[in-house]
């Protein structure tokens, strides 16, 4: 193989002086309004963007929170779930959501993941005992699960979907939002995010008015609407200026969702041929999922390539992470989770992400496929 070598080039895996520079007057401005009218905490922005999430997903309640960990764990509350309580999740996904059934009280207990990198419907079923309270599938990486298939085996063994769906505001399946299946959900705006604020935030979106009125009150030190104080709760409030800046993304984000997309596209047409990667499906690829590419996930077929492409791409100027760490949840010592899970661990193995977002010119992306190609000494 030839390194090439071109210091000139480089391509960050995301670069987060990006976040402001897309839309740098339209931010300043909001910034300048909130900070000069002083409304910071729970003001009209965040009634407003709830209010346009709603609609955007086609839910009947929206309640921004300080986090998506704090809006899962929020949600499972809210559910009833609790000591004594177990909860089926997939180990191939962020510790957030392990850690959101673990401090509610119950048991996290993870399964396989599947070939689609998403929570495998036979493990789920394997892995459920007369404990089994819930099941909280990940929609990864802008993917949404076979949902049909998991509210089948919800509504056989009598258990409560809610979804992690940090990774996938926007996705559908069916023609309906990742996130809106099951009783709650939980989405993520971290700044990488496609929607993502300048620091931490999160919401909660459910259909059922009991879910909440328990999450209203809990996200606010148990305070209802005229002030009082009824019922234990916590401080997980999304901050005014982050939900303004959020409200202005959204109305933006059919024009990010499409430019992810195109970009799915143009990797998937100069590595398609590639017989030593495997990669995510093609955008209109399976006529039932939309998928919004939040990552763009790629297993080698050899896992003891993976740190050679990974070394040369850097070696090249490219950005690449693995996600976690490399490690799913179960591999985490510290956690205590004794569970073999075969496939997944070596899925972990093989897999990495390469740049997907929007600061990317198609230049950016057509230089990491090049980059891909010489290494495995396919012709450019």
């Amino acid at each position: 193989m030839t390194i090439l070598n071109n210091k000139e080039k480089t391509v960050p895996f995301f670069d987060y002086k990006f976040i402001l520079g897309q839309y740098k007057e339209e931010i300043t401005k909001i910034i300048l309004d909130i900070s000069s009218r002083g409304a910071f905490i729970m003001q009209d922005e965040v009634k407003k963007f709830e209010k346009n999430l709603s609609s955007f997903l086609g839910v009947q309640h929206s309640l921004g929170v300080g986090n998506c960990t704090d809006g899962l764990l929020l949600a499972i509350k809210a559910a009833g779930i609790g000591p004594g309580d177990e909860v089926i999740f997939s180990s191939h996904t962020f510790v957030a959501t392990a850690s959101a059934i673990y401090h509610s009280g119950a048991k996290p207990v993870p399964v396989e993941c599947g070939s689609d990198h998403l929570i495998d419907v036979k493990s789920m079923e394997a892995a459920i005992t007369s404990k089994t309270k819930a099941i909280i599938p990940t929609q990864l990486n802008g993917q949404v699960c076979d949902m049909e298939d998991i509210i089948k085996l919800c509504n056989k063994y009598g258990l409560i979907l809610i979804e992690d769906a940090a990774q996938s505001l926007g996705a559908k399946y069916k023609d309906k939002s990742a996130g809106t299946f099951g009783v709650a959900s939980a989405y993520s705006f971290y700044p990488a995010k496609v929607v993502g604020c300048f620091g931490d935030g999160g919401a909660v979106v459910t259909n059922d008015d009991d879910i909440y009125n328990k999450v209203f009150l809990t996200r606010d030190h148990g305070r209802a609407k005229i002030g009082e104080v009824v019922t234990w709760g916590m401080n997980s409030r999304l901050d005014n200026l982050q939900a303004a800046i959020l409200d202005f993304k959204l109305s933006k984000y059919n024009l990010d969702i499409d430019r992810r997309r195109e970009i799915a596209s143009i990797y998937e047409g100069g590595l398609k041929d590639v017989k030593e990667l495997m990669l995510p499906p093609a955008p209109n690829a399976n006529p039932d999922k939309f998928e919004i590419y939040q990552n763009y996930e790629v297993e080698v077929v050899v896992a003891s390539d993976r740190d050679g492409i990974r070394t040369y791409l850097s070696s090249n100027g490219i950005g690449t992470i693995m996600q976690w760490g490399g490690k799913a949840v179960h591999e985490f010592e510290g956690l205590g989770l004794n569970y073999s899970l075969p496939f997944t661990e070596d899925l972990m193995r093989r897999c990495f992400l390469l740049p997907m977002n929007t600061s990317l010119s198609n230049d950016d992306i057509n230089y990491i496929i090049n980059t891909i190609r010489k290494y495995y000494n396919y012709g450019i």
